[in-house]
């Protein structure tokens, strides 16, 4: 593989991801949720900070951008489309840009939904994905500022990745997502499989994240709009997929 991951739990619920590129040696930070973590694990792994490679704009995200600045020097690169609430931004990118980073290179996809200008980074080579708040594993970003028509094809680009790509979000949801997904999913056994393995990894505190594409096509209801015993359980057969979303999306919010 051309990067290696190291992946982290910060704050109450996030997970933080440094990557370094094997060829060179540059160092990228996913999101700047704590700052005082990142430096943490930058000094056990021995790992210098060469960039800041963010998602989107809110403070669990964005808000170590300043200090990491501060004591690394390092490049920060953000969305385009959220340039003026990136602290610090220098290099600002979307839909089909392509970040370096040292010898490896990453995609970036807009993805609204979450955040009007959420983006997300794909590193081909390595088949790894960095969601951000779009996609969770059995679950999918609260619609803080955009529409379901825009987060389902956010989500439908994701869903166009190999089956195998890993998808590191953001948050540990897990478990709670998959007590939801088996209320509007009930009859899905992968799902209720997934669910009993994900209780046994968060009994021993142990992530659930990375998931793969290939677990969320299976069990995520955010994903499985066109579904008939999904449609049928939320008395939505035969709408359209945006709106079976809509109506999924507006279950979580109130489940």
């Amino acid at each position: 593989m051309a990067i290696e991951i190291r992946q982290f739990p910060c704050l109450s619920d996030n997970y933080g991801f440094l990557i370094r590129d094997a060829a060179t040696g540059a160092v990228a930070t996913i999101d700047t949720p704590d700052a005082a973590e990142i430096n943490r694990q930058l000094d056990a792994a021995g790992w210098r900070l060469t960039h800041i490679l963010n998602t989107h704009w809110h403070p669990d995200h964005a808000g170590g951008n300043l200090a990491l600045k501060e004591k690394w020097g390092c490049a920060i690169i953000g969305p385009r489309a959220e340039a003026e609430k990136i602290p610090g931004i220098e290099t600002e990118v979307g839909d089909d840009d392509i970040v370096e980073l040292g010898a490896s290179h990453a995609q970036v996809f807009d993805t609204p939904g979450h955040t009007l200008g959420h983006i997300i980074y794909y590193f081909a080579d390595d088949g790894a994905a960095f969601v951000g708040d779009t996609i969770f594993a059995i679950g999918c970003g609260r619609l803080f500022e955009g529409t379901p028509e825009q987060m389902w094809h956010s989500l439908q680009k994701i869903t166009a990745l190999p089956p195998e790509t890993k998808l590191y979000c953001a948050h540990e949801y897990t478990q709670a997502n998959a007590r939801f997904a088996l209320s509007v999913d009930p009859e899905n056994a992968a799902l209720k499989e997934r669910s009993n393995e994900v209780a046994a990894l968060r009994a021993t505190n142990t992530p659930t994240v990375p998931t793969t594409l290939s677990q969320e096509l299976a069990t995520n209801p955010f994903l499985r709009a066109s579904d008939t015993r999904l449609q049928k359980a939320i008395k939505m057969e035969g709408a359209g997929a945006v709106e079976v979303f809509a109506k999924t999306r507006a279950l979580k919010d109130s489940f």
